[in-house]
């Protein structure tokens, strides 16, 4: 129950009224009514305020809704969401408490292991090299038709007399059995002749020494055997087989330096104050005379051409192989240096 106030307006013939009717008529409808009748009527408010009479007031209690009871729900809907929100949480507490499921696992997979089988016996049988080798001979005679094939003579470290397969002297004062230069533990190949040639020749042909020059078979120069040049076999020089020259090592010795004039410095180099140092490759052969000299590393500014010009003045004591002079290629070094 809440109680609501009503409030009576004023008597008629209250004075107060009178005074606040008046005044309200002549603020309205008059223009009388000035600032300074306004401050006079605050003033005499204040010093002498006039007694109101006692408000009345009258009330009487109407009976409203009540809003802040008791809910007037009925008890099932209560007992229902009670049994409802327990079967949420159990089904929440009965997932967290079954196992996790286990992703089912594939049996292992059989592997089989194949094993080759030995074949040893179906391949063909590997020969030792033997050492490696560098190096070759050719030799002939100024024949028209190339040499034919043919087996090697003996092979020896040092050579007297050059093998021929066109002897030009039948009876020589002191025969010496016909040898080639390499060294005595190297395979080198060989035919199955019954005379001596080139075993590197394609076909055998009529008996000639070859159409190379020097002495020897084949078309090369030196007293050798193929192309080469040198008392070796094979495309090279030198002496002994594999082609290109021999180098230092494997039973080679190195050669000696003897005489190295000092290479002279171009002028632009000079001025530019340029230094360095040039490598140049070449062949010494087995007088100790060096041979087909290039450039390996360059320097420039004229200084390669002064390298090439020095080095072509210096002598070598050659290289050995068996106590023998052998051709071998190096690489030397130029200094150009200002001072």
């Amino acid at each position: 129950m809440s109680n609501r106030a009503v409030i009576t307006p004023l008597e008629e013939s209250s004075p107060v009224s009178n005074i606040r009717r008046d005044a309200l008529f002549s603020d309205v409808f008059t223009s009388e009514w000035s600032l300074w009748d306004s401050l006079k009527e605050n003033v005499r408010s204040v010093v002498k305020p006039e007694k109101l009479p006692p408000l009345k007031l009258t009330s009487r209690p109407v009976k409203v809704r009540e809003i802040w009871g008791q809910s007037q729900r009925p008890k099932t809907a209560a007992v229902g969401s009670l049994i409802a929100h327990g079967l949420f949480f159990g089904l929440i507490a009965f997932a967290l408490m079954q196992p996790a499921k286990q992703t089912p696992q594939e049996p292992p997979k059989q592997v089989t292991h194949l094993v080759a089988p030995p074949l040893s016996d179906y391949m063909p049988m590997q020969q030792d090299p033997g050492p490696a080798m560098s190096g070759g001979g050719g030799g002939g005679d100024h024949d028209i038709v190339q040499a034919p094939k043919g087996k090697l003579p003996k092979v020896s470290p040092v050579q007297i007399t050059p093998p021929v397969v066109i002897t030009r002297n039948d009876a020589p004062k002191l025969p010496v059995e016909q040898t080639v230069v390499a060294p005595p533990k190297v395979n080198l190949p060989n035919a199955s002749m019954p005379t001596i040639g080139d075993p590197m020749a394609k076909l055998a042909g009529p008996p000639s020494n070859g159409v190379g020059s020097s002495a020897g078979i084949g078309a090369g120069s030196g007293g050798g055997i193929g192309s080469g040049a040198g008392a070796g076999l094979g495309p090279g020089s030198g002496g002994g087989f594999g082609g290109g020259v021999y180098k230092v090592g494997g039973g080679v010795s190195a050669p000696r330096l003897l005489v190295s004039p000092d290479p002279e410095y171009s002028e632009e180099a000079r001025k530019a104050k340029y230094q360095g140092t040039v490598v140049v490759w070449m062949i010494l052969g087995p007088d100790g005379r060096p041979q087909k000299l290039k450039i390996q590393r360059a320097l420039g500014m004229g200084l390669d051409e002064k390298a090439l010009e020095a080095v072509k003045q210096w002598r070598f004591e050659p290289a050995k192989k068996d106590n023998q002079p052998v051709a071998v290629a190096i690489s030397v070094e130029v200094n150009f240096h200002l001072y």
